[in-house]
């Protein structure tokens, strides 16, 4: 890395807005997450539920995870604030949030919104692949968008902070969010339908309306997502980000690699479990490949070959999420 690369990466707020734990044994791979530290991310934020995950696990996963941080105070820090994050960054410690995948842990009562967000999540996708209470996912037949449950759960998120998030979302449901919405919302961990036909990817205008609130589209380093031949090498990741950022502006773009990589076998085995949430055909299953933390450096070392502005870099490498926490969270 040249002294140019180090100098901005070393100063810039580095984060992955979406990180994955194997659902099997979690306490066995924290350790894992100070890969990120060492490639010089400063904030990462965990997923703790996703799926059909009940509120119960969702909560003893939280708590678990809290303790180790609490453990560990030299180390990480539990990051609820835009303050804590610069906080993390200026002592050398690792932020970490946490973040749910669908709202299916809600059930069908609207207070455990707060409860989410009082136990350090941050942000919230409405829906994993398949259709919940509040509305409609990616790998759904149909997509009659949000329920009225869902619109209700969108004006309690709004009024808790909790941010919104699009990612493995159906289309119309998608939409139904962004207009509802009174603040930003993003799509975490996304790519540009345009660049590769893939279900869990999105189309220009979707990108386009995520932006317009002052949301952030997280770019993914899922390789199936990425392009036909599972290439996550750093160059076709910057291939998503230099498409989104001509479309929107690199003010709206960041990254959330979705890295779930810390276990081979149990994402097989979780993969072929369920085949409603992971239909076959679509490439998920055995072989499947990830950005990984260490590629995060190249990131900024590309984007500087590509001669985008210092400043546009420090957003895309988390300044821009910095910003929705700041409009957001409470």
């Amino acid at each position: 890395m040249d002294t140019a690369a180090r100098s901005l990466h070393d100063r810039a707020l580095v984060v992955d807005y979406h990180v994955c734990l194997p659902e099997e044994n979690q306490a066995r791979y924290f350790e894992s997450l100070f890969r990120y530290q060492r490639a010089g991310v400063d904030w990462i934020f965990v997923n703790v539920a996703d799926s059909t995950v009940p509120l119960e696990v969702l909560v003893r996963r939280a708590a678990e995870l809290r303790r180790w941080i609490a453990l560990n105070p030299q180390r990480c820090v539990l990051v609820g604030s835009a303050a804590d994050a610069r906080s993390a960054q200026e002592t050398g410690r690792l932020g970490i949030s946490f973040d749910v995948e669908g709202g299916y842990s809600l059930g069908n009562d609207v207070a455990i919104v707060q409860l989410l967000y009082d136990i350090g999540v941050r942000w919230m996708l409405m829906v994993y692949n398949n259709a919940n209470a509040l509305g409609y996912g990616v790998h759904d037949a149909q997509d009659h968008g949000l329920t009225p449950f869902g619109y209700e759960v969108i004006a309690e998120m709004d009024r808790v902070g909790l941010v919104k998030d699009c990612s493995h979302t159906g289309y119309r449901t998608a939409r139904d969010v962004i207009d509802a919405s009174s603040c930003p919302v993003t799509l975490s961990h996304s790519n540009p339908l345009a660049l590769r036909k893939h279900p869990r990817n999105v189309p220009d205008d979707l990108i386009k309306a995520c932006a317009a609130t002052g949301g952030v589209i997280g770019l993914c380093g899922v390789g199936i997502f990425m392009n036909e031949t599972n290439d996550t090498s750093t160059e076709a990741f910057l291939r998503h980000i230099d498409y989104v950022s001509d479309l929107v502006g690199p003010e709206h773009v960041g990254i959330g690699t979705d890295y779930c990589d810390f276990d081979p076998e149990w994402l097989a085995r979780l993969l072929a479990s369920n085949a409603n949430s992971w239909p076959p055909g679509f490439g998920y299953g055995p072989g499947m490949k990830f950005l990984a933390p260490e590629q995060f450096p190249e990131i900024t070392e590309g984007l500087l070959r590509r001669r985008y502005s210092d400043a546009a870099i420090e957003g895309i490498l988390g300044g821009n999420f910095l910003r929705v926490a700041n409009a957001v969270w409470k």
